[in-house]
């Protein structure tokens, strides 16, 4: 926690299969290789958790496609059944991008919520929920959108995410924050500084006066965005 509001420091992993996780996070701009196909039918299996966790997830997970992305939410029993496998177990929260949870193992996780705990707020549940499955139907974080043009000011950042709770190594830190895609592999707009893809940027992080806060729900332009990615 930080400055009284829950996991503002807590960054997610969104990675592709095939990288090592534990340094995959990854740059809300759509990864074009990563798009499911319009009227996807998407399954999706819990491999773990509390009734109250999966409960949590199907009540939030669903407002990307509600009069949104012409996708379809099934909920499986049999992970062998399924394109997206949630876990509750592991540190962090995380997803894998779009439809390369195709190419993970049917016994392994895709996307993890370690952050819906018992305590966990409705507000902070819809929140990580919202921001996982963005990744889930393609989308990647909004601070690395090749369209974004932040002004970083690195050593700030650098000095931040070496501590903890994140303790990121040189690296890391480049992969994560810094580096874009280029703009020829991704669909996107202008960055949306109340996109549910934006993590909080706080005003020392960059030299511009740039800041962002803690977004709870689908902005304006994620609606508009996904829904004319998925006609």
């Amino acid at each position: 926690m930080s400055n009284g509001v829950p996991n503002q420091d807590q960054w997610c992993f969104a990675w592709f299969a095939g990288e090592d996780g534990s340094d995959s996070q990854k740059k809300a701009a759509l990864v074009k290789s990563s798009k499911w196909a319009p009227g996807s039918n998407i399954r999706i299996a819990f491999l773990d958790g509390t009734a109250q966790q999966k409960a949590l997830v199907k009540q939030y997970a669903v407002e990307w496609i509600t009069n949104l992305a012409n996708l379809k939410f099934s909920w499986v029993n049999d992970p062998a059944q399924s394109d997206i496998r949630i876990s509750f177990k592991y540190p962090g929260s995380w997803s894998v991008i779009g439809t390369t949870c195709k190419t993970v193992p049917k016994n392994q996780a895709t996307m993890n919520f370690g952050w819906l705990t018992p305590t966990v707020t409705p507000a902070e549940a819809r929140r990580v929920i919202l921001h996982e499955f963005g990744h889930a139907v393609g989308l990647i974080h909004e601070h690395q959108n090749p369209k974004g043009g932040i002004h970083w000011n690195k050593q700030a950042v650098i000095d931040d995410l070496s501590g903890p709770p994140n303790n990121w190594d040189l690296p890391t830190i480049q992969h994560n924050m810094f580096d874009a895609y280029a703009a020829s592999e991704i669909n996107g707009t202008k960055l949306d500084k109340d996109s549910i893809m934006l993590y909080p940027i706080p005003i020392s992080w960059t030299t511009d006066g740039f800041s962002a806060g803690l977004n709870g729900q689908l902005s304006a332009t994620d609606k508009t965005f996904i829904k004319q990615q998925y006609k």
